[in-house]
């Protein structure tokens, strides 16, 4: 297998096939393999309002096959030679691999080599998402404050992120909001991606998701199926492609915890709409009350890549 078999499966799917292929792969089907990632990569890059239909016909339940009608219609942008180029390289990465950072920074950089169109495509998509309703006209949060969540009660959810960050040398934000250019982007993926930087990790608390490798990619699956994040796309379909290419015996593991975390996410409460902050003061397990949260609970030990990869 190599890139060139994937990228000449990365264009519009045929709903029902590409719902098939998930079911060959399982049974080892590299071809079926191969139209999965290209899938992904085509809907991800390229056709951001066909995101929610054809990440759902590879990892939605399989007792049903979702409304695809839309999917003949979504507006679609070339995919540049330079994005290739550019994709390849992130999929080699560095010499000593990626961490949480240089991951992060790696496909939020690969909007650089898309089609100019494909920006406003995904400010339409935004918009349309249910799960991300009116963020074109929410205010930009500012920076949450260390200060402000360590005065909350002991056993808040402010007092769990407090110690979360501290314990594990966190920031408050993954990235600097500032630096990666936020601030020009269209309305509503503005919101998102700044929304995003700013729960992230409390959606780790509340949701039930780890901070190890199988749970990054799995939460990545939850917030893309909430509201549509085209950068969780970007990111499952560059690790996806990654586990094919690199490590083929995992590939059907990585495909299992993304589907488990998008079903997880479809079926909980719209983290979006939830104004956290009014919330800091309460407990986890009584927020999970209060929304009718339930706590992802995978297939998978949550730290079973690193147990992997301290074996060989």
């Amino acid at each position: 297998m190599n890139l060139d078999v994937i990228r000449s499966c990365a264009e519009r799917p045929e709903p029902h096939r590409l719902f098939e292929a998930v079911s060959l792969s399982l049974e080892g089907n590299d071809d079926a393999k191969a139209e999965i990632c290209g899938a992904m990569i085509w809907s991800s890059f390229a056709a951001p309002s066909s995101i929610p239909v054809v990440f759902d016909l590879i990892f939605g339940p399989r007792n049903k096959i979702s409304d695809h009608n839309s999917l003949g219609k979504a507006l679609e942008t070339d995919l540049p030679e330079g994005f290739w180029h550019a994709f390849r390289s992130t999929l080699v990465g560095p010499e000593n691999g990626y961490d949480a950072s240089s991951i992060t920074l790696a496909v939020a950089s690969l909007n650089l080599s898309l089609d100019p169109r494909y920006a406003e495509l995904s400010e339409c998509a935004a918009k349309e998402h249910p799960g991300a309703v009116g963020a074109s006209k929410k205010k930009i949060p500012t920076m949450l404050s260390m200060t402000e969540l360590k005065a909350q009660p002991l056993g808040s959810l402010a007092g769990d992120l407090h110690d979360m960050w501290l314990d594990n040398g966190f920031d408050p934000e993954v990235l600097d909001r500032d630096a990666i250019g936020l601030r020009d982007l269209a309305p509503s993926i503005r919101y998102l991606n700044t929304r995003i930087l700013q729960m992230h990790d409390v959606w780790h608390l509340m949701a039930g998701y780890q901070t190890t490798s199988l749970h990054e990619m799995a939460i990545s699956a939850f917030q893309l199926a909430q509201f549509g994040h085209n950068y969780s796309a970007m990111f499952l379909s560059t690790i996806c492609t990654m586990s094919l290419l690199k490590e083929p015996i995992g590939f059907i593991i990585v495909l299992q915890n993304i589907a488990e975390a998008w079903q997880h996410g479809c079926q909980s409460p719209a983290f979006m709409a939830i104004d956290w902050e009014t919330e800091w003061h309460m407990d986890i397990e009584s927020l999970r009350v209060k929304y009718g949260i339930r706590p992802f609970s995978g297939s998978f030990p949550a730290d079973l890549l690193e147990k992997v990869a301290n074996t060989t």
